[in-house]
């Protein structure tokens, strides 16, 4: 590793940047990052320091994780009793206190304007390829909010806010009000969770986990632009973990309130919007991706001692490689999406390892979100990211080199559309694929045994409930393969000729 390049440590910088932990210029009246980001510098107003300094709290406030995996940074809720799985989500480091209030005409326009891009715009770009669900977010979501759900009001702002950004980067009020609201979603939804789930709360709790997922995933377009790094500090590019801890967050959230979600107008529509969840973990076809399981044993046995760490590794690898072959065979559906929240625990924590296999499997992840690339908090997603995992590779690396080749060629393809012969599956078949699919049970199925396996193991350790959530999820994926196959087997026995 080279050596770290020596700087002047500042000493006397402003209290904003101190609690940022970034270097500030000590320029006066303010300071290069708080002019750059349009914020307040306690150097030009010093009476905003006590704003800045965090005042201490009766309540318990979320663990920030010191990872520097991706920026804005994650942390992790309390556990709570209706949510003992950890649903780690994504902070911002030094949120800025809510700018907009109702005294100023400014701040109530400014609140119309999101709100107004939200219903008219925004809404459209939060489900693919589903009528039902853009009407929901449209107009069921926002009166739900009304009814007095301040954390939801404040997620769709932000997300508005941040859909604005996308247009014009620079915009400092949008910026800080994308910031700003974020923020207050993020303070009164964790204390919404650490008060319990219940039936009043259950859906405002899911559509705001889901909103948090979606400003998590967009916020990276800013990522350096808000004063982060694609970066790591030691090892190059930075693994962008939050999305996962989003997306997981939402898993979490829905199975510990399924008792009242399961009968949701709001909720249910939007869950089987999603395609259903059709994995083949038999290991009897020939999937796209199964050159990356090739040499998978090897590997286990070199890192893995314990035989039941050997397990969920060889699952996690499995049921990962599984849902990309599924997604890649139907992308236009929104699919590829799924990958964030059904894999296990087991491949987060390999992916924080860096174990190449891992990372090959997320790189070819990110080729498929190119079908996707129109969607705003989803474009340049591929580029950028199959890129920055690529750069951790050595390309005389002969095991890992050649497998990187396809989310290398797709996520570099200049055209808006892929032809199949590149992507690797036909388009044809991809609607005669998803009537196959409904036959073995919509998303909503996956659900329900998720829901059932999280109330029988309420009373486990959390290691130990989410290990063997992954077991259980993976064997239940296996046998509804296995009978998926021997479905499809006995309609085509039906047909043939005799």
């Amino acid at each position: 590793m080279p050596p770290r390049r020596s700087h002047k440590k500042s000493r006397a910088g402003c209290r904003r940047c101190k609690a940022r932990k970034i270097k500030c210029d000590e320029v006066h009246p303010r300071c290069g990052n708080c002019t750059k980001h349009g914020v307040a510098c306690d150097f030009e107003h010093p009476s905003i320091v006590e704003a800045l300094t965090p005042a201490p709290v009766d309540t318990p406030r979320p663990e920030t994780s010191t990872s520097n995996c991706d920026s804005p940074s994650t942390s992790t809720l309390p556990p709570t009793p209706s949510v003992e799985l950890s649903t780690p989500l994504p902070m911002y480091r030094n949120p800025e206190p809510l700018p907009l209030t109702t005294n100023t005409k400014s701040n109530r326009m400014m609140e119309l304007k999101l709100l107004h891009h939200y219903t008219t715009i925004t809404c459209e770009t939060l489900a693919i390829s589903s009528p039902v669900s853009e009407k929901i977010w449209r107009d069921t979501v926002p009166n739900l909010a009304f009814t007095g759900a301040n954390f939801l009001t404040d997620a769709l702002l932000a997300v508005s806010a941040l859909h604005l950004r996308s247009h014009a980067p620079q915009d400092q009020e949008l910026i800080r009000a994308s910031h700003a609201y974020m923020a207050s979603t993020l303070s009164e939804y964790g204390a919404s969770l650490s008060k319990g789930i219940n039936e009043s709360n259950a859906e405002a709790l899911f559509l705001t986990a889901a909103l948090i997922a979606f400003q998590s995933t967009a916020s990276r377009i800013f990522t350096r632009d808000d004063g982060g790094d694609l970066k790591d500090r030691s090892d190059g590019y930075a693994l962008p973990l939050s999305w996962f801890h989003s997306f997981q967050g939402v898993k979490a959230v829905v199975a510990s309130s399924w008792q009242w979600l399961r009968h949701s107008g709001i909720v249910v529509p939007i869950i089987e919007s999603q395609p259903a969840l059709n994995l083949d973990l038999s290991g009897h076809k020939a999937n796209f991706f199964v050159d990356l399981l090739t040499g998978v044993e090897d590997e286990i046995l070199g890192y893995d001692e314990d035989p039941a760490s050997q397990m969920l590794t060889r699952q996690a690898y499995q049921h990962a490689v599984a849902v990309l072959d599924w997604a890649h065979k139907i992308p236009h559906t929104g699919a590829p999406l799924v990958f964030l929240a059904t894999v296990s625990r087991r491949f987060v924590e390999l992916l924080e390892s860096r174990r190449p296999r891992a990372l090959a499997i997320l790189a070819s992840y990110f080729g498929l979100l190119k079908v996707l690339d129109s969607v705003w908090w989803l474009k340049g997603v591929a580029r950028r990211e199959v890129m920055g995992i690529v750069s951790l590779f050595d390309p005389d690396d002969e095991e890992w080199w050649p497998r990187l080749q396809w989310p290398l060629r797709i996520a570099l393809y200049e055209s808006d559309v892929i032809p199949p012969d590149i992507w690797g599956a036909d388009w044809v078949v991809e609607r005669e694929l998803l009537d196959q699919a409904r036959q073995n049970g919509g998303f909503v199925s996956h659900i329900e045994l998720l829901s059932r396996m999280f109330a029988a193991m309420q009373n486990m350790p959390q290691q130990s409930m989410s290990d063997a959530l992954d077991v259980v999820a993976h064997q239940n994926a296996l046998a509804r393969s296995k009978a998926f196959d021997q479905q499809m087997y006995l309609q085509d026995d039906t047909h043939s000729p005799h």
